[in-house]
C-alpha cells in the first residue's frame, strides 16, 4: 500500500474509504476538482486523511497553472508559457511561492508540477502553453524557479512527463503516443531538462509514451531502460519516480492496473498513481503482493522505493498553515501582474476604437476534457467588450469548423476569440478575421492570417490584462517562447 496512490471519491472522507485506506496502508492520495469543495470543506478532507493515512501522508494536486489548476479558489497563476513570455525567473520562483502557500493553507503536500515538456510540436493535443517554451534550457531556467519558490514554502514539486511529452500528435489520456526519437535526440532535447533538474527535483512522473528505438514493447511508463536505464543509472536520479495515472487509455486499455503496476514497478517507478474504480485500486494492491510473493517483483528493490517515498514525506510533511487575508490579496495582485507581463502581441495588433461596428466570434462553450478545467464560454467573452458600443455576437457551437466563409465581410470588424484548446481543421485565410485573441492555445495564431494578442489562459488575470489591451490602457509586449508562423522567436519587444 505504501507504493500505490489512489483517488477517491467526493468532498468528504466517508468511514468506507477511510477503511479501506487504513487496511491496505495507504497514504497517498491524489485529490481532484471532484474532491473540492469550499476551502474549508477541503481542510476538513485533508485533516481527516491525514488521520487515516499518518503523519506521513502525501496529498498530491495537479496545481500548475492556466487551465490545469484543479482549486480554483486560490490565487490563479499563470500557464507555464505566460511565464515563458516573461522569461523573468525572479517573477517565476514568486509564482511558484504563491501556489504552494495556497495548498499549503488547505493542508496539500505535493503539487504536481512543474511541467518540462519541451513544447516543440504545434500539434501537441494536450501541452501546449502547459510546456514554459520551446527552448529546453529556457524551460529548466524556469522549472527549476518556479520550483525553487515552490519547495522554500515546504511543498513538494514533480516534474513532469518524463522524458517528455512535448513532441507528441496523441493525448495520452485518450491513446498511447509513439516518439521515433533515438536516444541522442532526445538528449538534444526533451532530456535536457529532466537532465539539469535531477539533482533537485523532489519526484518525477512517467510519461505513458513508446520511444520505439529505446523500448519498442513499453510506454516509459512501464520501461526498465527507460526508468532505471536512463532515469537511474544515466541521470542517477535518486529522487521518487511517480507514474501517471494507471486509468489513461494509453496504459489502461492494454494492460490493466494489476499488470501496469507490477510492469511500472520492476521498470524503476517507485509509486504507482492507480486512480480508478475501488476494483481497480484492489487489482493494483493485489498484483504487487502476488509479484511479491512469487518473486517478480523484488523486496530489497521495493524496499528502497519505499525508502525514497519515506523521505519526501518527511522532508515536506502534512500541515495546513495560516493564509492571512494580506498575503492572498499579496498573491492574487502578483499573479494578475504576471499575467499582464505575459501579454503577447504577434503581428503588431492594434485594439479596434470603442465606437466601431464589431462582430464578436466565439465557440458557445468549451466543456472539460478531464485534463483542462472547462474553457471559457461564451457570456465570460462578452465581458471583455461591455467597454464597445457596437458588438454583435456570432455563437459557434465548434470553433474547430469555422471556414472564413462562414464570417461576412459587412464592414464591422471582425473579431475572433479562439476560447476552445483544439486545433482548426483548416486555417482561416486573410481578411476573414481582423484580430484574433487567443485566449488559450497560443498555437491557434498558426491556423488564423491575421493580427492576434496572446494571453497564454483565461483565468481572470488573463482576461483582466486583455480587457485593458482592448481599451488602450497597457500594450502587449512579452515575447513569443514558441515559434509561431507570423513572429519568430522572440520577435517583440521583452517585457
Amino acid at each position: 500500500g505504501h507504493l500505490v496512490m489512489v483517488d477517491i471519491e467526493g468532498t468528504r472522507l466517508d468511514a468506507d474509504t477511510a477503511a479501506f485506506l487504513r487496511q491496505h496502508q495507504i497514504r497517498a492520495v491524489c485529490l481532484f476538482r471532484k474532491n473540492l469543495g469550499t476551502e474549508d470543506e477541503i481542510r476538513q478532507l485533508t485533516t481527516d486523511l491525514r488521520a487515516a493515512m499518518g503523519e506521513h501522508a502525501l496529498i498530491g494536486i495537479d496545481q500548475e497553472g492556466g487551465s490545469v489548476i484543479r482549486c480554483t479558489t486560490l490565487p490563479q497563476a499563470p500557464a507555464a508559457m505566460a511565464l515563458g513570455a516573461c522569461a523573468d525567473a525572479a517573477q517565476t520562483t514568486r509564482v511558484g511561492a504563491a501556489v504552494a502557500r495556497g495548498l499549503r493553507s488547505l493542508g496539500i503536500n505535493w503539487n504536481f508540477a512543474p511541467v518540462l515538456d519541451v513544447n516543440n510540436n504545434p500539434a501537441n493535443p494536450v501541452i501546449a502553453e502547459r510546456s514554459f517554451s520551446a527552448n529546453p534550457d529556457e524551460v529548466a531556467r524556469l522549472a527549476q524557479a518556479w520550483m525553487d519558490g515552490s519547495l522554500a514554502e515546504g511543498v513538494a514539486c514533480c516534474a513532469k512527463h518524463f522524458p517528455g511529452h512535448g513532441d507528441t500528435h496523441t493525448d495520452s489520456h485518450h491513446a498511447l503516443p509513439t516518439v521515433d526519437k533515438s536516444l541522442a535526440e532526445l538528449e538534444a532535447l526533451e532530456l535536457r531538462p529532466f537532465r539539469a533538474l535531477a539533482s533537485s527535483a523532489p519526484a518525477i512522473m512517467t510519461a505513458h509514451i513508446v520511444y520505439p528505438q529505446i523500448d519498442p514493447e513499453h510506454p516509459a511508463t512501464l520501461s526498465q531502460p527507460m526508468l532505471t536505464g536512463v532515469l537511474r543509472e544515466s541521470m542517477a536520479y535518486r529522487g521518487v519516480v511517480i507514474t501517471d495515472a494507471l486509468m489513461m487509455k494509453a496504459v489502461h486499455e492494454r494492460y490493466g492496473h494489476a499488470r501496469a503496476a507490477v510492469l511500472a514497478l520492476q521498470a524503476g517507478a517507485d509509486l504507482v498513481l492507480a486512480q480508478g474504480r475501488r476494483s481497480e485500486q484492489i487489482a493494483a494492491l493485489q498484483g504487487i503482493e502476488t509479484a511479491l510473493q512469487d518473486g517478480a517483483l523484488d523486496a530489497a528493490a521495493l524496499a528502497q522505493a519505499r525508502a525514497r517515498i519515506d523521505a519526501l514525506a518527511a522532508r515536506y510533511p502534512l500541515h495546513t498553515s495560516a493564509y492571512t487575508a494580506a498575503q492572498r490579496l499579496q498573491d492574487e495582485a502578483l499573479m494578475r501582474r504576471a499575467w499582464a507581463r505575459g501579454l503577447t502581441g504577434v503581428g503588431q495588433p492594434t485594439p479596434p476604437a470603442l465606437t466601431a461596428p464589431m462582430r464578436l466570434i466565439a465557440q458557445d462553450r468549451v466543456d472539460s476534457d478531464g485534463v483542462s478545467e472547462a474553457g471559457l464560454p461564451l457570456e465570460s467573452v462578452r465581458t471583455l467588450f461591455t467597454g464597445f458600443t457596437d458588438v454583435h455576437v456570432h455563437a459557434v457551437a465548434d470553433l474547430r469548423q469555422l471556414r472564413a466563409g462562414d464570417l461576412p465581410r459587412d464592414g464591422r470588424i471582425n473579431v475572433l476569440v479562439s476560447n476552445h484548446h483544439a486545433r482548426y481543421a483548416a486555417p482561416l485565410t486573410p481578411h476573414a478575421v481582423d484580430l484574433h485573441l487567443a485566449v488559450w492555445n497560443p498555437f491557434h495564431v498558426l491556423d488564423v492570417a491575421a493580427p492576434a494578442v496572446v494571453t497564454w489562459g483565461y483565468a481572470d488575470g488573463a482576461l483582466s490584462a486583455l480587457k485593458d489591451w482592448l481599451e488602450g490602457r497597457i500594450e502587449a509586449h512579452a515575447h513569443v517562447p514558441v515559434p509561431l508562423a507570423t513572429a519568430p522567436l522572440g520577435e517583440t519587444l521583452p517585457c
